[in-house]
């Protein structure tokens, strides 16, 4: 992206004001932006989140509501993987198993995803890693409470899909099942979380990235200095009016929540504000939209009907400019 986007601001693109936002997914030196790299993990950890919150979801697959001690299987250790296995590992599920092209590993207690992050890094690989048991076994057709499959497509079809014992299953890649396996597991009760609503997560960092390009600034660049001597001074007005009126010394120390807040948001900060504020949108009005039509746990229904309301009611309120 980094090549497109230089390319284009060298030639075509050379009186262009805005030609930085050509493409999105650049580096930060390049135009990109903070939390890009990590935002498709984190929004399929937060879409998720959302549905493991649910009472009503959870009932139906017989599961207590909350993260907390959740057993996942993840397939792929890519970018996409190695996200969802950190922010699931960092709010208390336990990562059991990883599946990925040349090893599988296995451990009931969990994977240690910082351990295994580095031993990625130093080796290149997953296989030996000394945290887990490397397995023939098909992880795939494992007992879990939530597999999550993000990176080959149609990996659950008609002929493995009885062999499927997760009770929510992930979409992390774009079309991990086929149709009839889709079906055949909505009839047992599955949670199925499909990719067009699991995969907006980097979408949605790619528009910041387009917004930051457009506005030729960084995401809170003009406030910060304004927004911390602010808050000093909402401090300093607070411990003259105790000192003033019990005659004391009384000095205020902000708290380090409040210290790392006092200069306003920074650009991760906003990234990742919008896409949480984002994805816990659409999937209310998903759920909603699911319950209004009764559509039972057929979410990607939801989400296709979703959309083309969306889209029907954009031309009937700008009107149809050929009938």
């Amino acid at each position: 992206m980094n090549w497109i986007a230089d390319t284009y601001r060298n030639t075509l693109g050379s009186q262009d004001l805005n030609a930085t936002a050509c493409v999105t997914g650049k580096s930060q030196l390049m135009g990109g932006i903070h939390g890009r790299e990590s935002s498709a993990g984190k929004g399929l950890y937060l879409t998720t989140s959302h549905f493991l919150d649910n009472a009503d979801f959870m009932k139906i697959v017989q599961l207590i509501p909350g993260v907390y001690s959740k057993s996942i299987i993840i397939q792929g250790f890519g970018n996409l993987g190695k996200h969802t296995s950190k922010y699931f590992s960092r709010y208390g599920a336990k990562v059991i198993g990883i599946i990925e092209k040349d090893a599988s590993l296995y451990n009931p207690e969990g994977i240690n995803h910082q351990a295994l992050q580095d031993w990625v890094e130093q080796t290149g690989s997953i296989k030996d890693f000394p945290g887990a048991e490397m397995t023939d076994r098909d992880l795939l057709h494992e007992p879990c409470d939530i597999l999550i499959p993000c990176a080959v497509e149609r990996i659950i079809t008609s002929d493995n899909v009885n062999k499927i014992q997760a009770k929510i299953i992930v979409e992390g890649a774009n079309c991990t099942m086929s149709p009839m396996a889709y079906e055949m597991l909505l009839k047992k009760n599955v949670l199925i979380i499909p990719d067009i609503l699991v995969n907006s997560g980097s979408v949605c960092s790619s528009y910041f990235e387009w917004l930051k390009n457009m506005r030729h600034v960084s995401f809170g660049r003009l406030t910060f200095k304004y927004e911390r001597e602010a808050n000093q001074h909402l401090l300093n007005s607070v411990q003259s009016s105790i000192e003033t009126l019990f005659n004391i010394d009384c000095p205020i120390i902000p708290s380090a929540d409040f210290e790392s807040k006092m200069s306003g948001a920074s650009e991760k900060d906003f990234v990742n504000s919008g896409l949480s504020y984002t994805i816990e949108g659409t999937v209310d009005d998903v759920n909603k939209l699911r319950i209004r039509h009764d559509l039972g746990l057929d979410l990607r229904q939801a989400c296709y009907v979703l959309a083309m309301s969306k889209i029907v009611t954009t031309y009937a309120t700008a009107g149809y400019t050929f009938t």
